[in-house]
């Protein structure tokens, strides 16, 4: 059984039995109507239905992966466009600051995208439908299936109307400080090296996850931090770390 029958199985039983309605909807929402509905389906899909209908079945983690690079992509082309005078460091800064997961949840979860991500009944009740790094992964996998199917002009022309569009209220906002973007420019300003980060321990259930990162410099450590999503936790980390290196 493939994904999307896989899907409609689950679904039809579930409290969303309009999946196939729901992708028609989301193509409108995003203003993009896929060649390939499987890419659709699958940039859509978490981990929880995957695992839910099997281990064989994908979900949008690769995607994902591929959409990361797709935004930063677009994000950096468009900053060194917009700002000629900028230095590396600010162009760094201000692009960690657009696509970090504090940053594409709030998107998405403004647009509605987060109402379109298949997830397991259980992920639902835990609260996965707001979860930042569950809807900020699920946004990047968009982008990536989006580049796919239409290529890189259609996956630009989403980031720009959806991200970077909102680009003055992101970066006013003091919540989305990004210690690692900061920890970076720190560190390559002194000529130290690249720091590094390791995810140290995971704990809890799926829905529920805890993870324990290090981040270190030439093999000393500088911090560590814990949070619901790996992205937090190296967030946590980085602050640490800065923290140390100011004291000195």
């Amino acid at each position: 059984m493939n994904l999307w029958a896989t899907l409609r199985r689950l679904f039809l039983s579930s409290a969303q039995p309009h999946a196939e309605a729901d992708l028609e909807a989301f193509q409108k929402l995003i203003g993009y109507q896929f060649r390939d509905r499987s890419l659709l389906t699958l940039s859509l899909t978490h981990r929880s239905v995957a695992r839910t209908a099997g281990n064989h079945q994908p979900s949008n983690e690769r995607l994902e992966f591929l959409g990361d690079s797709v935004l930063g992509l677009v994000i950096a082309e468009r900053l060194f466009s917009d700002r000629p005078c900028a230095s590396e460091g600010a162009l760094t800064k201000l692009k960690a600051m657009l696509v970090n997961e504090a940053a594409l949840s709030q998107v998405a979860i403004e647009v509605g995208i987060n109402r379109f991500v298949f997830m397991s009944p259980e992920e639902e009740r835990s609260g996965g439908r707001d979860r930042p790094s569950i809807i900020s992964d699920a946004f990047e996998a968009v982008i990536g299936a989006i580049f796919l199917d239409g290529g890189l002009d259609e996956a630009r022309r989403l980031v720009l109307e959806l991200i970077y569009t909102r680009k003055d209220t992101i970066i006013s906002d003091s919540s989305q400080q990004n210690y690692k973007g900061d920890l970076l420019e720190l560190i390559q300003g002194r000529g130290d090296g690249m720091p590094m980060y390791e995810i140290v321990s995971e704990s809890g259930p799926d829905h529920d996850k805890t993870f324990h990162v290090v981040v270190s410099l030439n093999g000393a450590r500088l911090g560590e931090g814990v949070g619901s999503s790996k992205k937090e936790a190296e967030q946590r980390a980085a602050c640490m770390a800065l923290e140390k290196l100011s004291e000195h």
